[in-house]
């Protein structure tokens, strides 16, 4: 998918910040999410301060978010516990640790499922992890990739198995931008999708 142009891997936040991040996105769009966690930055300098606020103040702050109550509990549980497994609050040690072993610290953390591990590892540690999304679950279903009764859940080692290792992130961003551009949920415009004739999952006459 030529068309979406060449992909380049960068980081957006720290580790620690995109777990935080990642975790605001739950149940709610990129933006909102943006912007609680720019309102979070902004009233506590550092996360220590975020671990000893009074957990309604922080749900006040994120609330732009969505689910703010539970949100910051689960943000408080995960500072507090990456600090007490750790010694310090940061992540970037985990990129020197298999892929296994960071997904697995990552997911003993509190309220920290495979996607959200997933992400970290993938957009701030460079690590070969696939996150799936709701985009990517929806179209790996569609092109066949995973069975329609595969979970987001249990397409995370699935398609890790499908795609190499040097292209996941490439394969990551490819086919959640062509969830949200071509394969949408609800009205998928196959007549403009590039991969119609080999789909299984084709509205096209010509393509079943």
């Amino acid at each position: 998918m030529a068309s979406y142009g060449p992909i380049e891997w960068r980081p957006r936040f720290n580790a620690l910040d995109e777990l935080i991040f990642t975790v605001l996105t739950q149940h709610t769009s990129d933006l909102n999410a943006e912007r609680a966690f720019g309102s979070l930055r902004a009233r506590w300098a550092n996360w220590e301060d975020v671990i000893a606020a009074r957990t309604t103040d922080v749900a006040e702050a994120i609330k732009s978010g969505g689910l703010a109550n539970q949100k910051s509990v689960r943000i408080q549980k995960i500072l507090q516990a990456v600090l007490d497994r750790h010694g310090l609050l940061q992540l970037e040690w985990l990129a020197n640790r298999s892929l296994e072993e960071a997904r697995r610290w990552l997911t003993e953390l509190p309220g920290v499922g495979p996607k959200t591990a997933a992400v970290v590892m993938a957009f701030s540690l460079r690590m070969p992890a696939f996150p799936v999304d709701t985009h990517i679950h929806r179209v790996s279903k569609r092109l066949g990739f995973i069975s329609q009764k595969t979970s987001a859940d249990d397409a995370h080692p699935l398609m890790e198995a499908i795609v190499p290792p040097d292209q996941r992130f490439d394969f990551h961003v490819l086919l959640i931008t062509h969830g949200r551009r071509v394969c949408k949920a609800q009205r998928p415009l196959c007549g403009e999708c590039p991969l119609a004739v080999e789909c299984p999952s084709s509205l096209l006459p010509s393509s079943r």
